[in-house]
């Protein structure tokens, strides 16, 4: 089998770990939005459900090396990112960022796109602070995001999208980048391994 028509692997990352969080809403809906992609093969790491210590160690313990090893492989066989990420105080939940920092060559040359959500900015604040990080990483981000400004107003009770015609076009867009990045690099990778 060619291995460019396998289904790209993607691992879609729900950023918050906060109590009473909104992200179960927008990642139901967006999972919902990726799952008409064919060409996806698609996992979900929930950082709520992933407890790793702020204090990172080449030596981690071994309740912290248990976490590792079932998250670590995860990112490892990834293709492609997708990051569902709030915005807390103009950034970033400290979770992402923790996972983040755990790990190193498991990002490189993979393309990350975020979902945002948030108040009046939509969470963009945030993901402008996440392009930066995942530049460090050696990741590629794709320009075009899905964010939603004063989101708690915009579904129904039952996570329904209220006005669903732009956010669902500019998941489709989204998508159809992300997925040109990781066939890309995936393709680039079989001839040339990346030397971060």
């Amino acid at each position: 089998m060619d291995p460019n028509t396998k289904p790209l692997r993607l691992t879609v990352i729900i950023a918050s770990n906060r109590h009473g969080r909104f992200a179960d809403t927008v990642a139901t809906w967006f999972l919902d939005r990726a799952r008409h992609h064919d060409d996806l093969d698609i996992t979900v790491l929930d950082l709520a459900d992933t407890d790793l210590p702020t204090a990172l160690s080449h030596s981690p313990a071994p309740e912290v090396a248990a976490v590792l090893d079932r998250v670590t492989p995860q990112l490892e066989s990834a293709e492609a990112f997708v990051v569902i990420t709030p915005e807390y105080n103009h950034s970033f939940p400290a979770s992402l960022k923790n996972l983040i920092d755990w790990h190193f060559t498991q990002w490189q040359a993979k393309p990350v796109a975020f979902v945002s959500y948030g108040g009046i900015s939509g969470g963009l604040r945030a993901v402008e602070q996440l392009r930066q990080v995942f530049a460090e990483m050696h990741t590629v981000t794709v320009r075009e995001t899905v964010s939603f400004h004063h989101v708690h107003g915009q579904f129904d009770t039952d996570g329904t999208h209220k006005d669903p015609e732009a956010p669902n076009g500019a998941a489709k867009v989204l998508l159809d980048q992300l997925a040109w990045w990781a066939l890309a690099l995936r393709e680039a990778k079989s001839v040339r391994p990346y030397g971060g």
